[in-house]
């Protein structure tokens, strides 16, 4: 993928819809390198197929990894709020050609996996706040 063609796909997206803002798809992409990477090493480096599933979480830890506790607003300000806006952007990708997909791939892929904002924001709460969330969650006094 060359970075003008990209650079290009992007622009022709924010002509189109400006749901999300641009950097969320440079980001998009790195995410993606970031989850093949990931994958490339834990299978001896052939590379394969990332599903919808796997690139949310590579998001997920990509963006924790890069922004820390600030990974949820920046996704605010970006336009990125849940995992289904991660999904409709890589098939804005995919319709520009810059990512390809297989026949069994959906955006319905990217819906429902977990809350993005919860995940981003869980790996900095404190342990007590965070068990006695989960417990009322559990228990159905707080909505997921």
């Amino acid at each position: 993928m060359q970075p003008i063609h990209f650079e290009e796909s992007v622009a022709s997206i924010l002509q189109r819809e400006s749901r999300y803002d641009g950097q969320a798809y440079f980001f998009l992409k790195d995410a993606l390198d970031f989850t093949l990477k990931r994958f490339m090493e834990s299978s001896h480096g052939k590379g394969r197929h990332v599903s919808g599933e796997e690139l949310l979480g590579g998001f997920r830890d990509f963006a924790i990894e890069q922004f820390g506790p600030m990974a949820v607003t920046l996704m605010e300000e970006w336009g990125v709020n849940e995992c289904r806006d991660i999904g409709n952007m890589v098939f804005r990708m995919i319709e520009e050609q810059v990512f390809g997909k297989q026949d069994s791939d959906k955006p319905e892929d990217f819906e429902g996996s977990f809350d993005l904002k919860s995940a981003l924001r869980e790996p900095f709460e404190p342990k007590g706040v965070r068990n006695n969330i989960k417990s009322l969650k559990s228990s159905g006094t707080l909505a997921s």
